[in-house]
């Protein structure tokens, strides 16, 4: 365990410091993480390259995804797709966004089992399945999203499909837990790290990042999420200060209500899901870029709206969603909540054991496809200390 003075220094985690929670987590989740780790040990890397939807007008390092609320018209088969805003679609491409969740998992697994045990073997087999996405010429992505959420007959790639590499994020926070360990391939982390400087930089300039940042919704959220930890991973402070002024000032301000609540959210098809997600995207928001001089977690507008009062609204719901008095999801209504983020990383930061509990009793290895890509933190002990 570190000392209070270097984790202090430490963006993300120096409001959680002599907090019992951490090991109370090991103590829930040892067994799965070490059979998750067991499990990853098994996996041969697939990247984008191992499969092409003919639909892309991208080439085979490109990554690639379709709207998910996008369906054909049952009245012209040949006509551009029309939406069906909550509604999944089967049968849209979601082969690489199944293979980036996927090494999510293998890489998570892998640093969460390196910090209970310490064993070099779980971040060589890390380091193996990072090189196969950003170093290998012969199966790495290209460091954009120009093909992401096409809509056929419409889009060929959207800036709304940056949403799709949330799942990185674990990716970066796992190396950073491990980059200190004596089996890390230190070449490979710098060519890793040049990846996501060049990633940044297509997210913060090309017309799609700029879209998805300004997104009123989820989205702007998730734009930010994803923009502050790969560029905590990079060490970029310009962007890191960016992203949190773009909290305090444009995320909270203008997407919560006054009484905890997400309004945006609450108009969708899928209220009460969106609006956990939403709530864990600006939960770890917090636990990325909170420091001693710059604290988020104690954060709060004029108006009195924080993460604090997000999570003490949502929490009720959570913890018995028998209490829900807006509408139902359309979708997967009977398969939230699991054990969401906001929960353990907010119990943490304000000492709320009930907040604890939740998460404790919750679902830590959901099965459901849309759970899980809704849930880009699943390694809560890569996250805390």
């Amino acid at each position: 365990m570190r000392s209070l003075q270097q984790a202090a220094s430490s963006p993300g985690h120096f409001s959680i410091v002599n907090k019992p929670y951490y090991t109370q987590a090991v103590r829930v989740l040892r067994p799965s993480v070490l059979a998750a780790a067991a499990w990853a040990m098994q996996q041969e890397p697939v990247t984008v390259t191992a499969t092409r939807s003919e639909r892309s007008q991208g080439g085979k390092h490109d990554f690639y995804s379709e709207g998910d609320y996008w369906w054909p018209n049952p009245r012209f088969p040949d006509s551009p797709y029309i939406q069906r805003d909550g509604i999944t679609n089967p049968d849209n491409f979601t082969a690489h966004r199944q293979a980036m969740i996927r090494f999510s998992r293998v890489v998570g697994a892998l640093a969460s089992a390196w910090k209970i045990t310490g064993e070099e073997k779980w971040v060589r087999q890390a380091v193996r399945h990072c090189k196969a996405w950003f170093v290998d010429t012969a199966t790495l992505m290209h460091p954009n999203l120009l093909y992401a959420q096409a809509i056929k007959g419409r889009a060929t790639g959207r800036g709304i499909g940056i949403i799709d590499t949330i799942h990185f994020m674990e990716v970066v926070q796992a190396l950073l837990v491990m980059e200190g360990a004596p089996g890390m391939d230190q070449h490979a982390l710098a060519l890793i790290r040049r990846w996501f400087e060049q990633y940044l930089q297509w997210l913060t300039t090309h017309p799609y990042g700029k879209d998805e940042m300004n997104a009123a919704n989820n989205h702007g959220t998730c734009w930010a999420m994803q923009v502050a930890a790969f560029a905590r991973f990079t060490g970029n402070k310009e962007l890191m200060n960016f992203c949190s002024e773009r909290y305090k000032t444009i995320l909270l301000p203008k997407q919560m209500a006054e009484d905890g609540s997400f309004p945006l959210e609450l108009k969708r098809t899928k209220p009460y899901g969106y609006s956990i997600f939403n709530l864990d995207a600006m939960t770890m928001l917090c636990q990325i870029l909170s420091t001693p001089q710059d604290d988020l977690w104690n954060y709060k507008t004029p108006d009195g709206k924080s993460i604090r009062k997000g999570i003490e609204f949502l929490h009720p719901y959570v913890a018995d969603k028998s209490r829900w008095t807006y509408p139902q999801d359309v979708m997967y209504w009977n398969n939230w909540p699991v054990a969401q983020p906001f929960l353990i990383l907010g119990a943490n930061a304000f000492d709320r054991p009930a907040w604890f509990d939740t998460w404790k009793k919750g679902d830590h290895a959901p099965k459901v496809e849309e759970i899980i890509r809704n849930l880009p933190v699943r390694n809560p002990l890569i996250w805390i200390d």
